[in-house]
Parts: structure tokens; C-alpha cells; sequence
């Protein structure tokens, strides 16, 4: 008998091969025959209730399918015990499929007419088209609450972990699902409400320590207020929802329109093309297409949706999880251009010439149909002359083309010149444990930076597009430097041995000749970090005050309707500047435009908070096994109380608490940025190279303590040993009166 596979080669094999991942391909590529396919039907079993293969992309080439999320009415279990699914939402001509429902042991029982979104997979020769599972039962969205269980004589109570409230909830004896006490445990509301006593709860999940890995976004979620569950009514008008049809909508579904995502992506909501302009007046140009998902057609203004949505403002963004700003039904359902499936879009049609210029651009709204489902890697891979099944029929009408396209708009990028800040970033990995695996560096390749140019050239024609036809919007904005901060760059610069021009109107290509003089030399980082802090912070505004960072006179985001609110107000502008139906804006977004405006600037920096405290509080999690441990990394901070270093290896931001860093005073110039020992006139500043010891790295707080050991290659001087004095001296003489009493209590003893 042929030895059945691993998991992980049966995972590897399906990574390269998406489009052929059926049982029957699986065993053709192993050469398993005969009774050996029931063992892999078993294996395959397995790995699907582990979740590792719901992360497949998935190909819907046939019009007769169901979308990969569907609403489901449950049938009773038949003779042999299997329940079985009737999709409510079939529109094909032929035989309605039959969906066999996969339950998981975490699964609650269903009963013949209950209602579920699920997940579906495509099956082959059985006698069924589709298995289902569950996500969630329509109808069943309680109230949950993250907290600390604390156990008691009958059950325990939950006490929550947000510093600001202090309402707890009564756990019964046979609801605390084998919580222990100190536990981090996620509840849900367990009865109806009463007027008297506390709320009753039932602990659907336990976390462990609340200072665990899996807890970490958790937590940050609740600090910063996120809301992270739906109402049941904003559920409810999600799950009602749709497929769009074609009334009033242009039909692009023969465009071979792609999506380019990351491989993890969990929605698609922008797709794109380019083809060679046929035009003789504009030779060596380019034809793109930018279409987005149509969330406004489900989205629609004063909806419960609408509501919730404007509320969140944004998703967020974790290493372990996403906390969407629209549910599933609609995120990683309707609004998410999956491959093969017909999808309602706005979408742009931008011309450009051979030095990637735009010399046109048309708003239309239409329905689409992806051609493919890519990720940033194979795109770029084809391109590289290593197509695989699925890139290899695309590259001549698709692949490339895209990519010539791009290499006009560098062109025009370079011309423009946006600030090129070059500040790696960091990602965070996790293992199946739940722990950090790994730090690696985010990988840039010309296919992300294609999918970036093509964006920014489509929010540009959306903010063109609505100031020609007088319709409100929000722009994006970025205001140049203050001066202050230009003169603190300024001093960086010349102390590091560069110039930044002054005394003119300062410009994106002052600041890239400056990154550009530093470029690969050991004050790099230094002055693209000096640069970064030198900017102000992006916002929404009513308003247009331009963008600095990327060079443009106008800007308004309009390609993530998905993920943020105010793509969702400019696609509505872009409806009634058209007229393209009564979905536009409202009187009453108009009316609270700059509200709105401020309202979401706050909930994207909230969203940011919660983001950098999690990944603050994996990597102290994942250096405090490295307690005691040498480093290496760069003063990247200075404050009164010590300096902040950023670990070469890590990334990770620690603390050197003036106290540590010798036996003398250190003054503190805030202009310069800077600590000086009053004794060695050891100077400490932006940049310096350092080498330091891990002290104490605090997973809950995400707090990370740093010994000083070199800085510039020297050891680091001692001076001399300070004096106390206030609470120090006075806990110093209290300690010496204290021995005093008892070794005077010792004498009389003796005596």
C-alpha cells in the first residue's frame, strides 16, 4: 500500500497546486489508490477541523456556484445521521446544489429550520456539491464580555479587565465551562436580563493567563474601546442582504480583472488591469482599470449598517485577528471580489501616457467578475519569468501589462517626487501555539509598489472627479512639516555632517536629496527616523489642504470601502455626483461632514494604539525568554527620564531609565535631544550606536527595561557615586534607624 503523505506536504502540495485541491487530485498527485483513499479522506477530515484549509484560495469558475460564504437552512439529520443544507441563496439555472454540513465538536446542535452563515468548500464525486461549516447562527449574536473569572462557593463572577468599568457578571456552577480562578475567560450573556442583581453569563471560552499570548489582542481591543461585536440588528441587516444584479450597472465580467493580495488576505475589495492604449494620439500608453467593491449598494445611508459602521470607522488590524468594520455576510461575502464570482464595483478607467502622466480618466458603476484570485508573490513571480498554473495563462493579456504599466507610472512618480522615507518594516509571525514564532522584515516587491502607484492614481481621480461636480467629500490630508520640527531635522542633519535648504519653500524633494545624501551610510536610519518624526500626522478634512508626503495637490481615499469609512463617504459622493441612483450621500452626511471627518481621524489613530500595544506586547512576550540576553540597536528617543533604543534584531523599542545610566546626574536638552553627564560629559543622543542588556521585558504591559553596556563602540564611563537626597536620603536614614532599634534590642538580650 502506497504511504499515505503528511499534513504538511498534503498543505505544501496544495499551496502550489490551488486550482486542482479536490480528493481526487490530492490522491492522483500521492498515488494513493484503492481502500488508502478512506485513510485520506480521513486526514484531509482532520486538517479541515484543525482550520488549516479553510485558508485556501478558492476558484469559482462555474456561474452556477454559491459564494464561498452563504446563508444556510438547516434540514433534519437523515437515516444516517448526516444533516444536510438547503442554500437560500441560489440563483443558478440547474439542480439546486445539496451542501453536506461539517460539525465541528465546538459546534452547537442545529435542528431542522435553523438558520447559519457557513462556509463552503466545493466537493467532487460525491453525492453532494458543497460541505459547510459553521460560522455563525443567524439569529444567535448574545452580548459578550472579555474579563477575569474569580471563582466562588456556587460558580464564580467575571470581572472585567477595562479600567473604567465596574460591572461585573454572576458565572452559575454549570456555566463556568471548567474556568479556573484568575483566568482570562471571553462570556456571553446567558438568560434574559433582569431589572435586580447582577447580569448572569456563560464562559464560552478560556484564555488562560490574561498575560498569554492569545489574550494580548484581546485585551488591547477592550484598553482602547474598540468595539468588537456586532449588534444583533446590524447581524440581522447583513444577513438579509443580496447579490447585487445588473439593473443600472455596466457589465465588465469579460475584463480579465485580478485581485493581487497578500497570501493571509481575508478580503479582496479592489481588482485591476491594464492594457496597451490602441489610440495613435497616445503611443506607449496605457488603458487601467480600478474597480472597487460597490460597498454602498449594501451600505446604505442611516442603516443599521451605516450606523455601526461610522461608528467603528475602520477595521483593525492584529497579528492574530481582524476587528472588521463591516460583518462577514458583507466583508469576506458580497463586497469581496472573489474569483469567478459576478460582483457589483465602482470602478475607474484611467488613461495615461508612456511617461505614466494621466491624460483622462471615467467613473463607472458596473459588475465584474474576477479572472484570478493572486497573491503579491505570485504576481511577482510571473513577471520574474516563473509563472505557475495559474499566473502562466494570464501573463500576456495580464501579468505583464500591469507590470508595464507600472514602470510608466515610476516614471511619473520620480517626477513628482513623494517623500521615499526607507523604514523597514517588522512582522510579526505567529506559530500554532499561539506565541511569537518569528520577527522578519516585510518583504517590497515591485508587485506590492504596482498595486500602491495604481491606487494612489485612482484616489487622486476620485478627489478630481468630485471637486469638478461641487460634491462634498473627505480628502485626505497631510500638512507639511511645522517649523520647529524642520529646525530640530535640521540640526539632526548638520550634526550627522548633511544639509537640509532653508529659507525656501520647503518640498518632498529637499527631504529625498537629504534621505537620498544618507543613503547606506551609518547615519541612514537616523535621518529617515528624524524625518519621519519631523511630519504631522495624516487626517480626514472637509476640507482640502493638499498631501505633503505623497506630492499631491488633492487626495481622497476611495479603494478600501471594505476597511474604512471615509472610502465608503467618497463612493457615495461619487453616486450622486453621477446620479447613478438614491444611495449617494445623504443630507444628513453632508450635514455632519466635518464630524465625521474628526470622528474617524480619532478612531484610525485609536486603531493604530491598539495595534502598536499588541505588537509592543508580543515582542515583550518573546524577549522575556531572553532576559539577560546582548543586543544591539540604536537611540531612537530621548526624554528627561532616560533614552529609548530600537533593537536591531527586533525591532522592539526598550527603555534605559536615566538611573541606570550612571553614577552621576544627566541634563536633559530638549532642543537637541540629548543627555549629558554632569561629571564624564557622556553624551547621549539621536542614532548612537549601543549595545544593551535585557533587563525586565513585561508581556502585559508590553514594557521593555534596558541595561546600558557601549555606546559608540566604548564601555559606557561611571562617575561618581551620587548623593541621596529627598525620598531617597529619607528611606536611606529610616532603614539606618530601624537596624539601629534592633541591633540595640540584640544588646540588651545578650546582656
Amino acid at each position: 500500500m502506497k504511504q499515505l503523505p503528511t499534513k504538511a506536504d498534503i498543505l505544501n502540495w496544495i499551496e502550489a497546486n490551488p486550482t486542482q485541491a479536490n480528493k481526487r487530485d490530492i490522491a492522483k498527485a500521492f498515488g494513493i489508490k484503492g481502500a488508502a483513499r478512506i485513510e485520506l479522506k480521513l486526514l484531509l477530515r482532520e486538517l479541515e477541523d484543525e482550520g488549516h484549509l479553510e485558508k485556501r484560495k478558492k476558484s469559482y469558475r462555474d456561474p452556477d456556484t454559491l459564494p464561498p460564504v452563504s446563508v444556510l437552512m438547516m434540514h433534519a439529520p437523515d437515516i444516517d445521521g448526516d444533516q444536510f443544507a438547503k442554500p437560500l441563496e441560489w440563483h443558478g439555472e440547474g439542480v439546486e446544489p445539496r451542501i453536506l454540513y461539517i460539525k465541528r465538536q465546538t459546534d452547537p446542535a442545529l435542528g431542522e429550520g435553523d438558520r447559519i452563515l457557513g462556509k463552503l468548500q466545493a466537493v467532487k464525486d460525491q453525492d453532494y456539491q458543497y460541505e459547510a461549516r459553521l460560522i455563525r447562527k443567524i439569529g444567535a449574536n448574545p452580548q459578550r464580555m472579555l474579563g477575569v473569572y474569580r471563582e466562588g462557593s456556587e460558580g464564580g463572577r467575571i470581572v472585567p479587565i477595562d479600567k473604567g468599568s465596574d460591572k461585573e457578571w454572576i458565572v452559575p456552577a454549570g456555566l463556568t465551562g471548567g474556568a479556573k480562578d484568575g483566568e482570562l475567560v471571553e462570556a456571553e450573556t446567558a438568560g434574559p436580563k433582569h431589572r435586580m442583581g447582577l447580569p448572569k453569563a456563560r464562559i464560552v471560552e478560556r484564555l488562560g493567563d490574561p498575560s498569554a499570548p492569545r489574550a494580548v489582542s484581546l485585551i488591547a481591543i477592550h484598553h482602547h474601546g474598540i468595539p468588537d461585536a456586532f449588534p444583533d440588528k446590524v447581524i440581522a441587516e447583513a444577513d438579509a442582504m443580496k447579490p447585487a444584479g445588473m439593473k443600472g450597472r455596466e457589465d465588465m465580467r469579460d475584463m480579465p480583472l485580478v485581485t493581487i493580495d497578500p497570501a493571509d488576505a481575508r478580503d479582496h475589495d479592489d481588482a485591476v488591469w491594464a492594457y496597451r492604449d490602441e489610440d495613435p494620439n497616445n503611443e506607449g500608453g496605457f488603458v487601467l482599470w480600478v474597480a472597487i467593491a460597490d460597498v454602498s449598494h449594501y451600505v446604505q445611508p442611516g442603516s443599521y449598517l451605516d450606523n455601526e459602521a461610522r461608528k467603528r470607522g475602520n477595521s483593525s488590524y492584529f497579528p492574530d485577528r481582524v476587528v472588521p468594520m463591516l460583518p462577514d455576510r458583507l466583508s469576506g461575502d458580497l463586497c469581496s471580489l472573489h474569483e469567478g464570482v459576478p460582483r457589483a464595483v465602482i470602478a475607474c478607467e484611467i488613461r495615461i501616457d508612456a511617461h505614466g502622466k494621466k491624460i483622462g480618466h471615467r467613473f463607472v458603476r458596473g459588475m465584474m467578475q474576477s479572472a484570478a484570485s493572486l497573491t503579491y508573490e505570485q504576481a511577482q513571480a510571473g513577471r520574474d519569468g516563473n509563472p505557475d498554473d495559474k499566473t502562466a495563462p494570464l501573463m500576456d493579456d495580464v501579468i505583464h501589462p500591469l507590470f508595464d504599466a507600472y514602470a510608466a507610472l515610476v516614471e511619473a512618480r520620480k517626477d513628482r517626487q513623494p517623500l521615499e522615507l526607507d523604514l523597514p518594516e517588522r512582522r510579526v509571525e505567529l506559530g500554532e501555539d499561539g506565541k511569537v514564532a518569528s520577527i522578519t522584515m516585510k518583504e517590497r516587491l515591485d508587485a506590492h509598489k504596482l498595486i500602491e502607484e495604481m491606487m494612489v492614481l485612482a484616489n487622486v481621480c476620485a478627489a478630481e472627479t468630485l471637486e469638478k461636480k461641487r460634491t462634498p467629500l473627505l480628502y485626505r490630508v497631510h500638512e507639511e512639516p511645522p517649523a520647529d520640527k524642520l529646525e530640530s531635522l535640521r540640526e539632526v542633519a548638520s550634526e550627522s555632517g548633511y544639509t537640509l535648504a532653508k529659507g525656501q519653500v520647503l518640498q518632498t524633494r529637499h527631504l529625498n536629496k537629504l534621505l537620498n545624501d544618507a543613503a547606506g551610510s551609518d547615519e541612514a536610519e537616523l535621518i529617515n527616523l528624524s524625518t519621519l518624526r519631523a511630519m504631522t500626522q495624516a487626517y480626514y478634512c472637509a476640507d482640502n489642504f493638499g498631501h505633503f508626503g505623497l506630492a499631491l495637490m488633492r487626495y481622497a481615499h476611495f479603494t478600501s470601502p471594505i476597511r474604512r469609512y471615509a472610502d465608503l463617504i467618497v463612493h457615495r459622493g461619487l453616486i450622486s455626483a453621477h446620479k447613478w441612483g438614491d444611495d449617494g450621500l445623504s443630507p444628513e452626511d453632508i450635514e455632519r461632514l466635518e464630524t465625521t471627518a474628526k470622528h474617524i481621524s480619532d478612531t484610525e489613530r485609536r486603531s493604530m494604539m491598539a495595534e502598536r500595544d499588541t505588537t509592543d506586547r508580543y515582542l515583550a512576550a518573546y524577549l522575556s525568554e531572553r532576559v539577560g540576553a546582548e543586543m544591539t540597536g540604536r537611540i531612537s528617543g530621548i526624554a528627561r527620564f532616560g533614552a529609548f533604543v530600537k533593537l536591531d534584531e527586533t525591532g522592539a523599542d526598550g527603555l534605559l531609565p536615566i538611573r541606570t545610566l550612571g553614577r552621576e546626574f544627566f541634563h536633559h536638552d530638549a532642543e537637541s535631544q540629548t543627555l549629558m553627564g554632569s561629571e564624564t560629559g557622556l553624551l547621549i543622543g539621536l542614532g548612537q550606536r549601543v549595545t544593551v542588556r535585557i533587563a525586565e521585558a513585561v508581556a502585559v504591559t508590553g514594557g521593555l527595561t534596558l541595561e546600558l553596556l557601549e555606546i559608540e563602540g566604548k564601555a559606557l564611563p561611571r562617575g561618581k557615586q551620587r548623593p541621596a537626597r529627598g525620598p531617597a536620603k529619607r528611606k536611606m536614614v529610616k532603614e539606618k534607624r530601624k537596624r539601629d532599634r534592633i541591633e540595640r534590642k540584640v544588646k540588651r538580650k545578650r546582656k
